[in-house]
């Protein structure tokens, strides 16, 4: 079964920039809370693997595309899915739309390498997440 986490947001006077758009890296942001409601709907919570396991799933790459503006007062819907699952890391696709009129305003993705959370080391991810993340897994198709 592949998962699409879908988070609505409703933006923030504070994320415009002075021409009244959605300051760049705002999206960046959006992205961390669609990926943090996708832990959460694939049966667990990011903070309790930090705390419970010493484990953190470090970013090593992000790419975003932006395609059209985001205003303030704007609704927009992060759709959240992952695409690539391995033991030390996985990647994690996102459309950013409008969600009134489902306009892509941005799509990107972030590349993870899971790390224990004292050393910044690299290790695998605890057996218990990695199943539950691959249950939701939606593999690339191209």
């Amino acid at each position: 079964m592949s998962t699409v986490t879908e988070t609505r947001l409703r933006v923030r006077y504070a994320e415009t920039d002075q021409m009244g758009l959605v300051y760049y890296s705002n999206y960046l942001v959006w992205m961390e809370i669609g990926r943090t409601d996708f832990c959460v709907e694939s049966g667990f919570r990011y903070r309790d693997m930090e705390a419970d396991d010493g484990i953190a799933i470090a970013v090593a790459d992000v790419q975003c595309r932006y395609h059209a503006p985001a205003r303030y007062d704007d609704e927009v819907l992060v759709q959240t899915s992952l695409k690539r699952l391995r033991r030390r890391t996985m990647l994690f696709s996102y459309r950013i739309v409008h969600a009134e009129t489902q306009q892509l305003l941005a799509e990107g993705s972030t590349k993870h390498v899971v790390v224990n959370k004292n050393s910044a080391r690299p290790t695998t991810i605890p057996r218990r997440y990695y199943e539950m993340l691959l249950a939701a897994e939606s593999p690339d198709t191209a």
